[in-house]
């Protein structure tokens, strides 16, 4: 399937303008070196997105010298270049990329191939040289770019790679036998859950004369990932075929500091936000949640973006406690809720967050919980102990039977909406259809419900609320304890973007209790930040809140 719509007549127009071009390509001056043959073929790209574009792309001096030293000698037969991300990595890959198919590292009947994790991360390097082929008419005249495969085929009997091709490869599509590679380029290899592309790629490398393959990737989160047994091989053995340039922070440097960060992000005010970068640091400073992930994509240091994390230190919860909250005194306060429906044996949560009236607001916080009191015995002695103590103290609540019967909840959730003005309850959609019909047959039919996830859509900005209302001290908690167990026990994870959510599972696994009521805090926040001030005017106008 080839090109079609805008694209296909962008494409027809680049080839009638390259039949009437008659511009000499810089790379094919006489005299010139195969290193500067290539740079020039690199710097007369043109720049497609961004802040520059509509210019020529400029090698920054550590990307002109990683090209130098891999292109430099014939014996180099790997390049690893490892740096934070946002250093103009995509750039620097779809321009060699391209170098080796219509640039001076073409050849007849060459195979260009870029590998990533999956589908969608493989697109991002095709989009971009795409985008390139389309705004030079010479490259756009001879070439078929067929958009659903990801593929390039060179079509032009004259050009030099004639019947060249490139294709996006994705770990996913398991599909790198057979290859001859004249280049491959493994995009972010330290996100690879496994190394079986990375080693069909490496031995396809014999079958041809001149074979190269470049990692341009940020480090992996540990010492046994394959991107870390190669760096740390090759920096050991310095093997003169392999070129590594690892920019990064060292682990005694402050994390945090300026100077730190721009001495490991070469492309800093070139066309790196490096303001954007110290209000991350500032965060990761402040949120331990955040700095595994900061650390690693923003110094390039091997740390597990994904490591155990807690949203908030304990110093800062503890700060935002107070006296106990008297709920005779929020009686008739607005207030937002969230829901976390747990197993029917286990402990279920509900939270209402009620903010005052302040620009910024402070947020009194009511935590309910519910057990089954037929579970009890079946606990391990020391959790059975502790919650005893909890439930005599009137923090939870062991409802009759041996799982939990969201009618007996219905009923004080009933009680709370005449008691307070509930605006809207946050839920989860696991179990909702149960809660649902035991909430209608109590005449709860017209609660309102907001749907919100517990993935990284929705709990990484509830996590981030959560986080900034703690540290700024706009939380009243009141001490207590079964909350402050809940958050002591959160554990966070990040997906690579660094967005965060609740890990309930490792949470669970390490904590004598059980997590909900740190998901229904952050939830609850997160619902009371999309109705208050000036977030509602984010919500759509026929916007209607989920009625049971």
């Amino acid at each position: 399937m080839g090109l079609r719509g805008p694209g296909a007549s962008r494409a027809r127009a680049a080839r009638e303008a390259a039949r009437q071009s008659r511009r000499r390509m810089p790379w094919k001056k006489k005299g010139l070196s195969r290193v500067e043959r290539v740079i020039a073929f690199l710097e007369w790209l043109p720049i497609t997105k961004g802040k520059l574009a509509g210019t020529k792309m400029k090698l920054l001096p550590e990307q002109r010298e990683f090209v130098e030293a891999v292109y430099g000698r014939k014996d180099v037969r790997l390049g690893i270049k490892s740096e934070p991300r946002g250093n103009g990595k995509s750039g620097l890959c779809s321009g060699l990329a391209l170098c080796h198919l219509l640039g001076p590292e073409a050849e007849p009947r060459g195979e260009v191939y870029s590998a990533a994790i999956d589908r969608q991360q493989a697109g991002i390097l095709f989009n971009e040289m795409e985008a390139i082929i389309l705004a030079v008419p010479e490259f756009a005249a001879a070439v078929n770019i067929q958009r659903f495969h990801k593929r390039i085929e060179v079509t032009d009997p004259d050009h030099p790679g004639a019947y060249s091709t490139y294709e996006a490869l994705s770990q996913d599509a398991r599909r790198a036998h057979g290859l001859a590679p004249s280049l491959w380029i493994y995009d972010e290899l330290a996100q690879a859950r496994s190394r079986e592309l990375l080693d069909n790629l490496q031995t396809a490398m014999g079958k041809r004369n001149r074979s190269l393959g470049l990692i341009i990737s940020t480090q992996a989160p540990d010492d046994l990932h394959p991107l870390s047994q190669i760096l740390d091989d090759a920096l050991a053995t310095k093997d003169p075929g392999i070129v590594v340039h690892l920019t990064c922070a060292p682990d005694d440097a402050d994390a945090f500091a300026e100077e730190t960060i721009r001495a490991c992000n070469p492309a800093a005010d070139v066309f790196l936000d490096i303001g954007t970068i110290l209000k991350e640091a500032e965060r990761a400073r402040r949120i331990p949640a955040f700095e595994p992930a900061f650390r690693n994509l923003r110094l390039n240091q091997r740390v597990d973006a994904n490591a155990e994390s807690r949203i908030v230190t304990r110093p800062v919860w503890e700060a935002c406690g107070g006296a106990m909250i008297d709920p005779e005194e929020l009686a008739g306060r607005t207030c937002y809720g969230a829901l976390d429906l747990s197993g029917k044996h286990d402990l279920t949560s509900l939270t209402l967050v009620f903010p005052n009236d302040e620009p910024e607001p402070v947020y009194d916080i009511l935590a309910f919980f519910w057990t089954p009191e037929g579970q009890m015995e079946a606990r391990p002695d020391r959790e059975r102990e502790i919650m005893r103590t909890w439930i005599d103290a009137g923090f939870i609540t062991a409802t009759p039977g041996a799982t939990i019967r969201y009618r007996y909840m219905a009923e004080q959730i009933a009680e709370l909406r005449r008691r307070f003005d509930i605006k809207a309850i946050g839920f989860d959609r696991w179990r909702i259809d149960d809660f649902k019909a035991d909430m209608e047959e109590e005449g709860l039919d017209d609660l309102p419900l907001e749907p919100h996830g517990q993935g990284f859509k929705d709990m990484a900005p509830a996590i981030d609320q959560l986080a900034e209302c703690a540290l700024t001290g706009r939380l009243r908690h009141g001490d207590n304890p079964v909350l402050t167990a809940c958050v002591a026990n959160a554990i966070t994870v990040s997906d690579p973007a660094g967005n965060l959510k609740i890990d309930k599972e490792r949470s669970n696994k390490r904590a004598l209790l059980r997590i909900d009521g740190a998901v229904t805090l952050a939830m609850a926040l997160n619902v009371a930040k999309r109705f208050e001030g000036e977030v509602q005017q984010d919500i759509p106008e026929d916007y209607e809140v989920t009625v049971i």
